[in-house]
C-alpha cells in the first residue's frame, strides 16, 4: 500500500479537499483508494510528531498504524490529509522559517510508515497573505515575540521545502499554488489518488463554480454539457479564461487583519513568490501542478 500524506499548508485547504474525495468515494473505491482526515493524524500520528525525538513513541505509532491496515482491505493507496502533519499552526512561523519542524515531522512519519512507499503533497500559499493570517492565529503574546524575533522579509518556503527534501530524501514530492487550487482541483485529488490525468470526478469544478459570477457558472456549466476529458487543453484554456473574467473580487481577495500589512508589502512578497515557485517547478525531483 502507498501512504500519500496531504500536508497543507494551514489556510490553503480548510477541509475542501476531503469533502471532493468524499464526493467520489465510489470512484475512489474502484481504484482501491481510501482517506482519512484530522481524526486519523489525532488518534494515531499526533503524539508522535509532537515528540520526534521519543523512540518509543514513534515505535507505537507505527504499531498502532499497522494495527489498522486490516481495516483497509485491499486498498492500494492511502490517503491522509491534515496541514498539521507539518507542524502545528503555533510551529507555521519560527526560528526565523516557515515550519522549521516540516522535515523532522515527515521523516519521522517515513519511519512510521517503513515498508510502504510515501507521497508527500503540499500546497503553497502566497507569503503576502499566509504571514498575516498565520500571525493572527497566534495569542497577543506569540504574535509579538515573532514579530520582534523574525524578519518577516526572509521568510521563503523554499526553505521549508528544502529541509524536507533533506531529512526525508526519499519521499515523492508534489507541489502547487494555493492561489491556482480552483484550476487544477480535479488534477490534485487525481494524482493523490493514482487515477488517470483524464478521470472525471463528481464535483471536481464546484470550488471554482463558488468563486466565480452567476455568468461564469453558467459558462462551466455549457462546458461541462461537452462532456470534455479534464486534461482536454481547450477546456483548460476556457475553464482559466472564466476564473479572469468572472472571478468575483469578494470571493477570492480577503481582508488582511495585521497592523502596518500594506498593499505594496502584499506585492512585494508576490514577486519572491513567484520566483520561488519558478525555482520548484524547475527541480527535477518535484512534481509541481499547474493549470
Amino acid at each position: 500500500m502507498k501512504v500519500v500524506v496531504h500536508a497543507g499548508v494551514a489556510h490553503s485547504d480548510d477541509g475542501r479537499l476531503l469533502d471532493l474525495l468524499k464526493a467520489n468515494t465510489q470512484v475512489l473505491g474502484q481504484w482501491n483508494v481510501a482517506y482519512r482526515g484530522f481524526s486519523t493524524y489525532k488518534n494515531y500520528f499526533r503524539t508522535a510528531l509532537d515528540s520526534f525525538e521519543n523512540r518509543q513513541s514513534i515505535q507505537r505509532a507505527r504499531e498502532e498504524f499497522l494495527k489498522q491496515i486490516p481495516n483497509y482491505g485491499n486498498f492500494d493507496r492511502l490517503i491522509l490529509s491534515t496541514p498539521r502533519f507539518i507542524g502545528e499552526i503555533e510551529t507555521a512561523i519560527m526560528d526565523g522559517q516557515f515550519y522549521p519542524l516540516a522535515g523532522q515531522r515527515i521523516a519521522c512519519l517515513v519511519e512510521i510508515f517503513e515498508g510502504f512507499e510515501v507521497e508527500l503533497f503540499i500546497g503553497l500559499r502566497n507569503p503576502g497573505s499566509f504571514i498575516p493570517r498565520a500571525l493572527m492565529s497566534q495569542p497577543e503574546s506569540q504574535r509579538q515575540r515573532i514579530l520582534r524575533q523574525t524578519d518577516l522579509s526572509c521568510l521563503s518556503w523554499l526553505a521549508m521545502i528544502d529541509n524536507i527534501r533533506d531529512l526525508a530524501p526519499n519521499v515523492n514530492f508534489t507541489v502547487w499554488s494555493n492561489e491556482d487550487t480552483p484550476l487544477v482541483w480535479g488534477d490534485i485529488a487525481r494524482a493523490m489518488a493514482g487515477l488517470p490525468e483524464n478521470a472525471v470526478l463528481s464535483e471536481e469544478y464546484s470550488l471554482l463554480s463558488s468563486l466565480v459570477s452567476g455568468t461564469g457558472k453558467q459558462e462551466i456549466q455549457n462546458l461541462m454539457q461537452k462532456k470534455s476529458a479534464p486534461c482536454d487543453p481547450s477546456l483548460r484554456s476556457e475553464l482559466s479564461r472564466i476564473f479572469d473574467e468572472y472571478a468575483m473580487p469578494d470571493a477570492i481577495e480577503e481582508e488582511l487583519d495585521l497592523e502596518g500589512w500594506s498593499d505594496e508589502i502584499v506585492s512585494a512578497f508576490t514577486e519572491l513568490y513567484e520566483q520561488d515557485l519558478a525555482m520548484l517547478e524547475a527541480m527535477p525531483d518535484i512534481k509541481f501542478l499547474r493549470p
